[in-house]
């Protein structure tokens, strides 16, 4: 080997090394930030969910009740309750997640009873 050949390849593999260094880091942080999102929205859904199993035991209480919102931990509901046969409709806010429940219930003999239970797509 010539002098200074040892030297270029040093600096061949180095700049190849912080590469390939580089790119794990950008596909760590990716995947950390897609990880986060995807939890806010579980989140918004159970926050959606409270709201709806609220308005329940609302409904119970008070035939009456036609809905409001709920604070759920970071989380809030927006209750909505329409219709002889209740038809609850929940959305749960996360950040800038939105997931959307609908309950639909009947009552028969003066019980109420839950007839479907569905996550609403936009």
């Amino acid at each position: 080997m010539k002098k200074g050949q040892t030297l270029v390849l040093l600096l061949i593999f180095m700049a190849m090394a912080i590469m390939i260094t580089s790119a794990a880091v950008v596909v760590i942080i990716a995947n950390s930030q897609m990880a986060s999102k995807w939890e806010q929205g579980e989140t918004a859904l159970a926050v959606a969910e409270s709201g709806a199993e609220n308005a329940l035991l609302l409904l119970l209480r008070n035939p009456a009740y036609t809905g409001g919102t709920l604070t759920v931990g970071s989380g809030t509901a927006t209750i909505t309750v329409a219709g002889s046969n209740p038809v609850i409709t929940s959305t749960g806010t996360v950040g800038n997640f939105t997931r959307e429940v609908q309950v639909t219930t009947t009552y028969n003999q003066g019980v109420l009873g839950v007839s479907s239970w569905q996550e609403i797509w936009p």
